[in-house]
């Protein structure tokens, strides 16, 4: 007797099917926000993210899929995020070192006396985007240089979320034009240009775009800044920094090899981890009586130091100055602190693979590409899938790679230069990762900074206005490239185009 069962049928997905798990999303993330407001991140927004990847993991079997394919997928996004898992937790232990050591209280000291509050937002900006072009990253920029900004700005006075919206925007533009970026060269590969030839068409919205931001962030911090800034209290704070840590510019090295080590692309993990533990070593030699005060258990100065080290990088630096400004600011970090994040990103990523392998999101996507029959309407579509793919999926580069090879083909049959697609991806998939809080760039700012996603958004001048630039070019025509029309083989199965067109029910990212 043959006891094998017979094959699963397995049906292509419905527009209801596609429909539902967003719609879960929305009401059940509205509704964290309604009732626990920024505290929804500290776990409703988590819990409402693993009930939606539930629900798509549902809708997966009810059309056929085994459970074992569920599990899969759940891998493969578990596997997807493993870089960013090491790197948030090296993040995490570079934030309770540096604090520790003195090379954050070194910035911030150096800082407030050299950054003027009325130009700070502007400052700030260009600060970080500098840095961000030279190593290439706006994870490492933010963490390091962007949390020490944050900290001055508190200290001068000014306001944290736009002083967090200041260093986002400088960030993502030094990541976007640099030839160093791993995002820039994953999208130049993905439409098929040179890494080069990229950032050329990428500068047309970028610089505009970041102009506009410098002059917002000047208006904000002559408008808005601090209207006299109060130079008793701002002397007190700078004492008692003098009074807690040694100020030297050897609390630095750890800040100098961290970017040597990110130019020369070592991996970020292993960089951020190394300049942890160079804190460690810096702080045992400059700053002995503030690890000893932390451990506040005499073993001598060997013994101290490790401890001090370990535990900064595990539970964070604390200290208890009197000055609540002071502590609020050093007392922080610590791999621990990330795992209300990698919480977020986990829930997140899950349910972003589930939607994009069982053909869920591409049901949605098809029905946009037929109706997409304009040039604009085509450029803003891209656009709105990239920023929905960050919404929905809470990963940036699904966000990248899915609409670069959908679209593809598309674009090559109209006549539209590769080169049009490459930019639109990165205006649409890198530069709104951060305003999602639950997406895994968004989560990393708010934990990096210590400023809720929420709060930075409105702020984010540069990550909103380069996605409009885009669409207004695609409206316009303006700095749109054309090529000679030609039919290529789409990367992503595409439907016939019907009123309810049938999509591949797993889709490769």
């Amino acid at each position: 007797m043959n006891t094998k069962a017979p094959p699963r049928t397995i049906r292509q997905p419905s527009l209801a099917d596609a429909l539902i798990p967003l719609v879960t999303l929305a009401v059940l993330i509205g509704g964290s926000i309604a009732l626990f407001g920024l505290a929804a991140l500290s776990g409703p927004i988590q819990t409402a993210l693993v009930v939606c990847a539930m629900v798509a993991a549902l809708i997966a079997l009810k059309n056929g899929h085994s459970w074992e394919a569920v599990q899969a997928s759940g891998q493969r996004a578990m596997s997807s995020v493993t870089s960013a898992v090491f790197i948030l937790l090296a993040v995490g232990a570079l934030i309770g070192t540096w604090n520790m050591s003195g090379t954050i209280p070194t910035l911030v000291y150096l800082g407030i006396q050299m950054l003027e509050p009325t130009w700070f937002y502007a400052a700030t900006a260009l600060i970080c985007g500098a840095i961000a072009m030279i190593i290439g990253s706006s994870w490492t920029t933010a963490s390091t240089i962007g949390a020490g900004l944050v900290g001055i700005g508190a200290l001068l006075g000014v306001s944290p979320a736009i002083t967090a919206g200041a260093v986002i925007s400088g960030a993502y533009l030094g990541d976007k034009l640099s030839p160093l970026s791993e995002t820039t060269i994953l999208t130049a590969q993905l439409v098929q240009v040179s890494v080069s030839e990229h950032i050329k068409r990428q500068a047309w919205t970028s610089v505009p775009a970041f102009l506009i931001s410098l002059v917002l962030f000047a208006v904000l911090g002559l408008g808005f800044g601090p209207e006299v800034v109060d130079e008793i209290s701002t002397e007190v704070e700078l004492g008692k920094l003098t009074q807690l840590f040694h100020i030297t510019l050897w609390n630095l090295v750890p800040l100098v090899l961290l970017m040597v080590l990110s130019f020369r692309k070592v991996p970020p993990s292993l960089a951020l981890m190394a300049a942890a533990l160079t804190a460690g070593v810096t702080g045992a030699i400059f700053q002995p009586e503030v690890l000893l005060n932390f451990v506040d258990e005499p073993g001598g100065a060997l013994l101290t130091a490790i401890k001090a080290t370990w535990l900064a990088m595990s539970n964070g630096f604390h200290i208890n100055s009197g000055v609540a400004e002071i502590d609020q600011l050093l007392s922080r970090g610590g791999m621990s602190s990330m795992l209300p994040t990698l919480w977020i990103i986990f829930g997140a990523v899950t349910f972003g693979t589930l939607l994009d392998e069982f053909g869920l999101i591409m049901r949605l996507i098809n029905p946009l590409l037929y109706a997409a029959k304009t040039t604009g309407r085509l450029f803003a579509t891209v656009l709105g899938c990239s920023l929905g793919l960050n919404i929905v999926a809470g990963d940036q580069y699904i966000a990248l790679v899915l609409p670069a090879r959908v679209f593809r083909a598309e674009f090559a049959k109209r006549g539209l230069a590769p080169t049009n697609l490459s930019r639109l991806a990165a205006d649409g998939g890198t530069v709104t990762s951060p305003l999602v809080p639950w997406n895994s760039c968004g989560a990393f700012m708010a934990a990096a900074l210590g400023v809720p996603t929420l709060l930075y958004l409105p702020f984010t001048f540069f990550c909103i206005l380069s996605p409009l630039l885009s669409v207004l070019y695609g409206v316009t025509g303006f700095k749109i490239e054309h090529i000679e029309p030609h039919v290529i083989e789409p990367e992503v199965d595409l439907p016939p185009a019907a009123p309810s067109p049938e999509v591949s029910p797993k889709t490769e990212v």
